[in-house]
């Protein structure tokens, strides 16, 4: 047996209580499976609380940062989250001290992953991030290690738990947002402050991630376009059960003939696509490769063992000596690729109006689409109260999104529509 790999833990939240338990837990699986022990050596909270786990024989650190600039590990391991300060800083100086880096860090990723990556190359050790998209979903290896040889064309997925989780209580109660948002932070499955994840951010972030590793190209998360899920009501989730869809918030990467589609929002996608019977609190993520066609992974995406499993999974690498460039390819091999603007992109929508039921009101609202060049599929309207706002809705052919965002405002501006016209976007998965 080769000697033990020492390893660090900075942060003992929730993942980092996770981890410790698991590497406590499993300490004898994990050693005959990588030929070699993994050992924690070192731990770093600046909260010295009891949580239910042996701490006995690990150096105690307050400062995350001294930990990976000071003790005497081969790996540390960064659970702190956030993009800048500690983490950032205990990352830096992880690397200038030729440690390998594990880290669960989506915002530091998408943000810094280049420069990050760029250091490990330079110090010769491994950054490695498996749990930094989709928790116990190994996504990150499969799209480096097991498509290697396939080139991908569009990965796309459920990247966030909370929002999943809000819509399908949403449309199968007929409940409103914020009812089900209070009853997500009561289970634990959204933060006191939920506006990372239901404004897409959190998402944006492993998606920005994803698209460098299946692409190879470079991270951008400025190009990543971003919606929530806060303007989507229990009426567009009972429309989109009527005409056979179900709303879900993606996050998609596509690689087209004219660059990179990096987007973030509600999809309307097909009743009968495996994506759309993914409820609840879990993840999934699609990939296609040229060779393997595409594959679905579904699991739980977030939580306290899931992630914990992911981190060890990069642990467990690294013990055993499997390491990787940490995007699939060297930082200098990352290709620049145009990334395409979010009005460029072609497909049909559900549109939903609420207007005031007067003759001519629909003919203006044809009238508008017609010279913006976006043409109506089918049209539903359920309820008529002459004089009184009623419900539309129309699903457009396949249209060039600025021709759809033109015909919207234009809309707006009738004095007969009465409230914003709602957009949900129709993938044809």
């Amino acid at each position: 047996m080769s000697e033990p790999l020492r390893v660090a833990v900075a942060g003992l939240g929730t993942v980092g209580s996770g981890t410790v338990k698991l590497l406590q837990r499993n300490a004898a699986l994990l050693e005959r499976r990588c030929g070699r022990a993994i050992d924690i050596v070192a731990v770093a909270d600046p909260d010295r609380r009891d949580r239910g786990f042996p701490v006995d024989g690990y150096r105690w650190y307050d400062d995350g940062i001294a930990m990976a600039r000071e003790a005497p590990v081969d790996v540390v391991v960064e659970l702190i989250g956030g993009s800048e300060g500690p983490a950032r800083r205990a990352c830096e100086a992880a690397l200038a001290a030729g440690r390998h880096l594990v880290t669960a860090n989506k915002a530091l990723l998408a943000h810094h992953g280049e420069a990050l990556a760029r250091a490990a190359e330079a110090a010769g050790v491994a950054l490695s991030f498996e749990a930094a998209v989709a928790g116990g979903i190994p996504i990150i290896k499969t799209l480096r290690e097991g498509l290697a040889g396939n080139r991908c064309s569009r990965v796309y997925g459920i990247l966030n738990g909370t929002c999943n989780f809000i819509l399908s209580a949403m449309g199968e109660g007929g409940r409103e947002f914020e009812d089900v948002l209070s009853e997500a932070q009561v289970l634990g499955y959204a933060e006191a402050d939920p506006t990372f994840d239901v404004d897409g951010d959190d998402t944006a972030h492993k998606l920005a991630i994803l698209t460098t590793v299946a692409f190879g190209c470079r991270l951008d998360f400025a190009a990543v376009h971003v919606e929530g899920i806060r303007h989507v009501s229990p009426v567009d989730l009972a429309f989109a059960e009527e005409l056979g869809y179900r709303i879900k918030l993606l996050g998609i990467a596509a690689l087209t003939d004219r660059g990179v589609e990096r987007r973030v929002h509600p999809c309307m996608v097909p009743a009968s696509a495996p994506i759309a019977h993914v409820n609840g609190v879990f993840n999934a993520v699609v990939a296609h490769g040229d060779f393997v066609d595409t594959i679905v992974q579904v699991g739980r995406g977030a939580g306290e063992l899931p992630t914990a499993s992911a981190v060890v999974a990069d642990l467990a690498d690294i013990a055993a000596g499997r390491t990787a460039s940490a995007f699939g390819v060297p930082v200098a091999a990352l290709e620049d690729v145009p990334a395409v603007a979010m009005g460029g992109r072609r497909g049909a929508c559900y549109v939903r109006l609420m207007v005031l039921d007067k003759p001519g009101v629909f003919a203006d609202i044809a009238a508008i689409l017609r010279d913006n060049r976006v043409s109506m599929e089918a049209v539903l309207q359920r309820a008529r109260a002459p004089g009184e706002a009623v419900p539309v809705v129309m699903i457009t052919h396949e249209a060039e999104e600025a021709a759809v965002i033109r015909s919207l405002r234009e809309i707006m501006a009738l004095k007969t529509c009465v409230e914003e016209p709602r957009m949900i976007r129709i993938e044809p998965f």
